[in-house]
């Protein structure tokens, strides 16, 4: 037995009984999405009274003002109390942090921050936040994997695999897309394609997708209207045209919400204002917005749904997507919660119809569709904004349940996301960690180094090939020394600025006191250790 569990930590990924915990955990993140989806739809039910959610925009515009206003409020002041109570700093976790997980913390996330994050979004959602479902939902997965990798001691490979099976199988659940699910969970959140990852991942992205059916059948999320039939060669220059705009649009988009959020910083910073009622202030601007344009509460289905049947004119397709990036980016940039995914989709459809309508009406002879437009911008927007081509096509294609038109979003996919990617980050999340410093974009040499603290590294005092003492204390007397808290991303510059072979390690004292001799750390030791960081990455992402 002991032998048993020593191989599922340290060569999960090959066994057989990985594979059983895998299904396992899918099941769970696939209940757990679909939990989180009803739980949305009863809160909608409860505070609007509406009896078909994805109906919820026209069923407010008959509701009074003052309770459109009031609801969202009342939530984003549930929700503030609920992150100031139960996370360090107030912030809704979301799939940026299962990516720093994946990458930094052994396929690991907070699971205290997570749990109140989730509940925070429900919230949000259920009160009318302007967000999406996905990245909450793909959180919580998260947090049912980590808890099970605790629990069994699971290495970083193993750890980084469950965590992608969580992320699947909760994908899968909630938009019943499978094949999406999988890649979505290698494309955005693992960010290799390794073999032996493969297998495990698709069976929970199965389980997920089962758990969705059994409780909603086989239907797509949303129809298309019009034949969707593409002018063959003729049209695809505007499909690439497309693509740029919606590159465009989704830039800005992600730029108006990290505005957002330092415009949210700053007013909180200067006015004193307390961090929990950030969201309140959120929900009031979100509420005072939807009395006039309802459209904007909640995930936008109803909205995204007429822009893909070609129900809107051009002024609304155009307003409605200047509102709905508003709206979005008051939601997560006054920390309410809630993901991006469902809003880029809203956002990408609009855009694609708009565009569309101008097409088709300047050459009618040469054009198909302008719906076919809608479902092209659709998946244009959502995968630049996430950075995420591959998986977001697919899951476009299984949204809708339509597999014809797969040239015209594949060549608007692939335009936005080369522009995009070029003006932010490469995607939304690994934009947002850049934020916070943490430096994922540029690949494992950029951020490996965050992940090894000097202290682990360095030569003690007493070791047999330690650094002179007396040389030690004259450079930490000349100010050159690292802290034995800080990363080797801090102190490998310190060997490029003085040309030294070592620099003094030394625990910093409280107040004013003199740092404290620790040992030193060597040029060479630290190069060794990137260096066989980079091999074990290099190894699991090819094995």
């Amino acid at each position: 037995m002991r032998r048993g569990w020593h191989l599922l930590r340290q060569k999960g990924p090959t066994q057989i009984q990985f594979w059983v915990i895998a299904l396992l955990i899918g099941v769970a993140a696939g209940f757990a999405a679909l939990l989180f989806r009803k739980g949305i739809s009863l809160l909608q039910e409860t505070l609007y009274g509406v009896e078909d959610v994805r109906l919820l925009h026209s069923f407010a515009e008959g509701l009074p003002w003052q309770l459109i206003l009031l609801i969202p409020v009342l939530g984003g002041l549930v929700v503030g109390l609920i992150l100031h109570w139960f996370t360090p700093d107030g912030r809704v976790r979301s799939v940026a942090d299962v990516i720093e997980g994946a990458a930094l913390a052994n396929g690991r996330v907070e699971i205290r921050a997570g749990l109140a994050s989730a509940l925070a979004s429900l919230i949000t959602l259920g009160s009318g936040g302007s967000s999406g479902r996905e990245g909450p939902v793909v959180h919580l997965a998260a947090v049912i994997s980590s808890w099970v990798s605790d629990r069994i001691k699971a290495d970083g490979i193993t750890g980084r695999d469950l965590l992608g099976c969580a992320v699947a199988a909760a994908v899968s659940a909630s938009f019943n897309a499978p094949i999406a699910g999988a890649l979505f969970a290698l494309e955005v959140v693992l960010r290799h394609f390794a073999v032996h990852a493969f297998a495990p991942i698709v069976i929970a992205s199965a389980a997920g997708t089962v758990i969705n059916r059994l409780e909603f059948g086989g239907v797509t999320e949303y129809t298309l209207g019009g034949d969707g039939v593409l002018q063959f060669y003729t049209e695809l220059p505007a499909f690439l045209i497309l693509g740029l705009l919606c590159g465009l649009v989704a830039v800005v988009f992600m730029r108006a919400t990290f505005w957002a959020e330092d415009m949210g910083n700053m007013i909180q910073r200067l006015s004193g204002m307390p961090r929990w009622l950030r969201p309140a202030l959120a929900g009031l601007l979100l509420g005072a917005l939807a009395i006039w344009f309802p459209h904007i509460i909640g995930v936008g289905y109803e909205t995204t749904s007429a822009a893909l049947t070609g129900e809107l004119l051009l002024w609304e397709a155009v307003v409605f997507t200047i509102l709905k990036v508003t709206a979005a980016a008051i939601t997560i940039g006054g920390r309410m919660g809630g993901g991006i995914f469902s809003p880029s989709l809203m956002i990408g459809a609009m855009t694609g119809l708009a565009f569309g309508i101008v097409a088709t009406a300047i050459f009618p002879d040469q054009s198909g569709e302008g719906t076919l437009y809608a479902l092209a911008g659709m998946g244009a927007v959502a995968a630049a904004v996430l950075g995420a081509p591959i998986s977001t096509t697919l899951i476009v294609f299984e949204l809708t349940g339509d597999w014809q038109t797969g040239l015209a979003v594949m060549v608007a996919v692939s335009m936005s996301t080369a522009l995009s990617s070029r003006l932010v980050d490469r995607s939304f999340f690994l934009t947002q960690l850049e934020r916070r410093n943490i430096h994922l974009a540029a690949g494992p040499q950029a951020y490996l180094l965050a992940m090894f603290r000097v202290g682990k590294v360095m030569r003690p005092m007493d070791h047999e090939n330690a650094a002179p003492h007396d040389r030690l204390l004259t450079l930490v007397e000349q100010g050159i020394y690292t802290d034995t808290n800080a990363t080797l991303e801090r102190a490998l510059p310190i060997f490029e600025r003085t040309g030294l072979d070592y620099v003094p390690v030394v625990q910093l004292a409280p107040g004013d006191g003199p740092p404290a001799l620790e040992g030193a750390l060597f040029h060479v030791d630290a190069l060794k250790a990137y260096n066989r960081a980079l091999a074990a990455t290099a190894a699991e992402e090819h094995s």
